[in-house]
């Protein structure tokens, strides 16, 4: 009787605070997007000397929740369809509870299988926010991928860059600096249960229906779509892995300068993430957003091939860092503005993120491939410059104003 009382209460509050509470909801499911991934790289030194941890395993950690991010996503749509939105993205944030809780555990088997539920919890929420925002804000769908996007990447970066402030500079220890991340989680979970009491009745009748997501795999746009996803995935998770050394062997730098350059790639990246989907809010189509995207990222490629001069590489990392900020937001804007409703929406994000995440995962290691190959990156850069072309080729597709 208490649980009904509350969701009455709830149905009173004004429309204006409704709307807040939705805003604030996907902003604090996008800050659980990445950190619990993104804090891991740094401590895997520290991890390996408590628990005497393999290099495949430590490497498998965040293979694992890519693998697991592409084979969920195209399952989540029917999810969504048993569930409805809210209650669907209230399972993910637990999924994503559990497996921060159990890594917290020192052996390889609860860091595993942690990586495994973390993986699958954030799967469940990246296929569900552009959905949920096509159904609750259809005329900001370019501001709100705006938001939630420069949330995601900003808690991405502060993921990386406190894991060992926290683990040494505070002695809290790998564990608690990995464990840390349960608090935007409990936070996100209390604003959905809020917004699941009053939204859900309303929802479950519009989402809770036979799930129709195979018709998604046969419309060429949403191949288009899921294309443009995925080759950015590879530009992404290819520079994200390889371009310390790319930069150490080219130009000279020190790995550790290095790796501050890789930290300034994904700084300049945020001004895009933000500025991108409002400008591609504005127009009806966005062949033109896409375009500029692809020439900027192949400029810096370029660049980043021709010269060693420090100054004009840092030039370039600012280049392909701008590109990939656009390319990513874009291409989740492009989820919602491609769909006509909010389960279309679903099924495109399922789709386009199973195929993303699956070429994020063999992204970095063809990179290597290559390079073990040839003794060199040339290959390697030569192969992100056909991807951006490729992407810019699909995108002339994806970017017209039509619906799946």
């Amino acid at each position: 009787m208490e649980h009904v009382k509350k969701r009455q209460a709830l149905s009173e509050i004004p429309i204006h605070y409704k709307q807040t509470l939705l805003f604030a909801g996907i902003v604090i499911v996008a800050a659980n997007l990445r950190p619990a991934l993104t804090s891991v790289g740094p401590l895997i030194p520290l991890i390996q000397g408590d628990i005497g941890l393999s290099q495949l395993a430590a490497g498998s950690l965040t293979t694992l929740s890519l693998l697991t991010f592409a084979f969920i996503s195209p399952l989540v749509p029917n999810i969504a369809g048993r569930n409805g939105q809210q209650y669907t993205l209230l399972i993910g944030l637990g999924v994503l509870f559990t497996g921060i809780v159990i890594r917290y555990f020192p052996h390889v088997t609860f860091l595993l299988t942690g990586s495994l539920f973390i993986g699958a919890g954030i799967a469940i929420l990246n296929v569900m926010l552009p959905g949920i925002i096509k159904e609750s804000f259809p005329y900001k769908i370019g501001r709100m991928t705006s938001i939630y996007t420069t949330s995601m990447v900003l808690t991405a970066s502060l993921g990386s860059g406190i894991s060992i402030p926290l683990a040494q500079g505070a002695s809290w220890g790998w564990q608690m600096a990995l464990f840390i991340w349960v608090i935007p989680v409990i936070l996100a979970a209390y604003c959905w249960f809020l917004i699941a009491g009053h939204q859900e009745a309303r929802l479950n009748r519009q989402t809770k229906t036979v799930n129709k997501g195979s018709c998604v795999y046969r419309s060429p746009l949403a191949w288009q779509v899921t294309m443009f996803m995925g080759l950015q995935s590879i530009g992404y998770y290819v520079t994200i892995t390889w371009l310390p050394e790319i930069l150490n062997q080219l130009g000279n730098l020190s790995l550790s300068y290095a790796g501050w350059m890789v930290g300034l790639m994904q700084a300049a990246s945020l001004p895009a993430a933000f500025a991108v989907p409002i400008m591609a809010g504005k127009f009806r189509n966005q062949r033109g957003i896409i375009l500029i995207i692809g020439a900027i990222a192949v400029s810096g490629l370029i660049l980043l091939l021709l010269s060693s001069s420090k100054w004009f590489l840092i030039v370039a990392v600012v280049l392909i860092g701008l590109g990939q900020g656009g390319s990513i937001s874009l291409s989740l804007a492009l989820l919602s503005m491609r769909a006509s409703t909010s389960q279309q929406a679903a099924n495109l994000s399922g789709m386009a993120q199973f195929v993303g995440y699956f070429f994020a995962a063999i992204g970095p290691f063809l990179g290597g491939v290559l390079y073990d190959v040839t003794g060199g990156w040339l290959l390697t850069i030569c192969m992100l410059v056909v991807v951006s072309l490729a992407q810019v080729a699909v995108g002339m597709g994806a970017g017209r104003d039509q619906r799946v």
